[in-house]
């Protein structure tokens, strides 16, 4: 009887070092995926924080005086907006608008000078101008004079109007490059065909996500 008791004893102090054994096993080996898991949400973690810190440095990144640099850039100088802005194939389209209108200004101003010389000599007495044999009365040196003036004040409102619109191009365009336009709206065409008599409508389809 006793025997049997010893051998009972023996089992049941086997079997707790068994279980005892896979316990500790399955801990030692549940640590490292433990380890690793915590390993892995802390770089994502960092990885979600180095994306945030990207997005606030891009949104750091505008200049809410831009616009009025570029603005400024283009008053001093006709075109220096625009490059400012990184527009640069709007610079020729700047100088050659100011460039007409400075051309047919210069071209205007020196005929009506040419035309009121020749008045003023008349006047004096003189018949000796450019014009004695092209223009015979003083009325039609006046005439001339006055369609010259009037295309030369023209030319320089044009000229105005487009160091002007320099101005305002480069400072839209500064602000036009600031709008930040999010991807969740959108709008796109839309074709579809009728059933009925198979005719084609055209809409647009508006999608909004929030």
């Amino acid at each position: 009887m006793g025997n049997k008791i010893i051998i009972v004893l023996c089992l049941v102090f086997f079997t707790c070092q068994l279980s005892w054994a896979q316990e500790k096993k399955e801990e030692e080996t549940q640590a490292p995926k433990e380890e690793k898991a915590t390993e892995a949400a802390k770089k994502e973690e960092s990885v979600l924080k180095v994306e945030n810190a990207t997005i606030v440095e891009e949104k750091k990144v505008l200049d809410p005086l831009s616009p009025s640099k570029a603005a400024f850039y283009s008053a001093i100088l006709p075109g220096l907006g625009q490059a400012y802005n990184k527009k640069y194939w709007k610079i020729p389209i700047v100088y050659a608008a100011m460039g007409t209108g400075i051309y047919f200004y210069v071209t205007n101003n020196k005929n009506y000078n040419r035309y009121r010389r020749a008045y003023k000599r008349r006047l004096a007495g003189f018949t000796d101008d450019e014009f004695q044999n092209i223009v015979d009365s003083n009325d039609a040196l006046i005439d001339a004079q006055e369609f010259y003036q009037r295309n030369r004040d023209l030319s320089l409102l044009l000229t105005v109007v487009a160091y002007v619109l320099n101005i305002v191009d480069a400072n839209v365009d500064a602000h036009l490059l600031q709008f930040n336009v999010s991807d969740d709206l959108s709008l796109r065409p839309h074709i579809d065909q009728n059933q009925i008599d198979f005719n084609r409508n055209l809409g647009l389809t508006l999608n909004f996500k929030f």
